[in-house]
Parts: structure tokens; C-alpha cells; sequence
């Protein structure tokens, strides 16, 4: 487009994404299993709640894994004044680092606190710290839209599966996945 001016003014057009909500992601669910979308979830209808149930499972099956956005290694955990070491709910699984080369501990998480199962203990009063790899669990929205996309097929297909009567349907959304 020309201004008047001695140099013609090219408009730039920005790119935007709707990033994928647990609400979008509910709704994609819901179109791929023949149903009608929602302007927000509602967890007093019993399918919604399956539905996002489903989602949810979906998100922590596939986080569970491990992946380069939610593995961290060398993370610094310390006792606290009861020798504990506390896990927090967010973290899916735990191991001391290096331990696949040398088998040294055996730690899970117990009362939410770490317990080396080879021990038989969760006091570290002893130590200082331990540095453990961790696999840690993001909200939906937190995660890499391909991730969001990807757990959402999972979840589609898993709400066919057990929603919906038709193999191909199933078979269509598990490709998807």
C-alpha cells in the first residue's frame, strides 16, 4: 500500500495463536466425540467431569514420561529441621543422579517426604543435601502447545473409546494421538 510518500509503507501483520486452554482443550474433546462446545467447564454435569477427568489423566500419563521440558537434573534438595526431605506434589518421580550407573539408593516418595527404600529411612539429618533428577508435573497450560495438542488427541481418543460406539472413530482419534 502506498502513503503519498517517497517510499511505499508495507504493513507488517503479527502472527498470533490462541494458546490451547483447559477449557479449548475440553471442547476439542468434546467436537471429536460429536458433542456441542462450552462457554466454561462445569463440573456438576457428569460427562464435562469425565471428560476433564480424562484430560487429566491424559496430561499426567504423558508428563510422566519425562521430557526435556519437565526433567531436571541436579536439584538441590535439603533436610529440614527433622531430617525430612520434603517432595512436593508436583514432582512425578525422583531419582538419585547417576543412579542408573550405580545403584546406590532407592528413593520414593512417602508421606511426601523421600524414602530410600535400600535404608529403610526418610531421615537425611546426616547429609547436607542430595541432589536428585527429577520429573516434574506443569497445568495444562504451562506445557509446549505440541504437548497440549498431543495429550488432548490422548484424551479424544480415550473419550471415544469409552463414550462413543464407533471403532473407526477410535481408530481415526488414536492415529491422531
Amino acid at each position: 500500500f502506498y502513503t503519498g510518500a517517497s517510499a511505499p509503507l508495507f504493513l507488517m501483520a503479527t502472527t498470533t495463536i490462541d494458546l490451547d486452554t483447559e477449557l479449548s482443550a475440553v471442547n476439542n474433546i468434546l467436537g471429536a466425540i460429536g458433542q456441542s462446545p462450552l462457554t466454561t467447564l462445569n463440573f456438576d454435569n457428569p460427562e464435562i467431569s469425565f471428560i476433564y477427568n480424562l484430560l487429566r489423566d491424559a496430561n499426567v500419563d504423558t508428563q510422566a514420561e519425562g521430557w526435556h521440558f519437565n526433567t531436571e537434573k541436579h536439584v538441590k534438595f535439603e533436610p529440614d529441621g527433622n531430617g525430612h526431605i520434603v517432595i512436593g506434589n508436583d514432582i512425578i518421580s525422583i531419582d538419585f543422579h547417576d543412579n542408573q550407573a550405580r545403584r546406590t539408593y532407592d528413593f520414593v516418595r512417602r508421606d511426601g517426604k523421600l524414602y530410600d527404600k535400600i535404608d529403610h529411612t526418610n531421615n537425611f539429618s546426616t547429609v547436607d543435601s542430595i541432589d536428585l533428577d527429577v520429573v516434574k508435573l506443569y497445568p495444562f497450560e504451562d506445557l509446549p502447545v505440541v504437548f497440549r495438542r498431543f495429550i488432548t488427541y490422548r484424551a479424544a481418543a480415550a473419550a471415544a473409546t469409552q463414550l462413543v460406539a464407533n471403532p473407526n472413530l477410535v481408530r481415526l482419534l488414536t492415529n491422531q494421538a
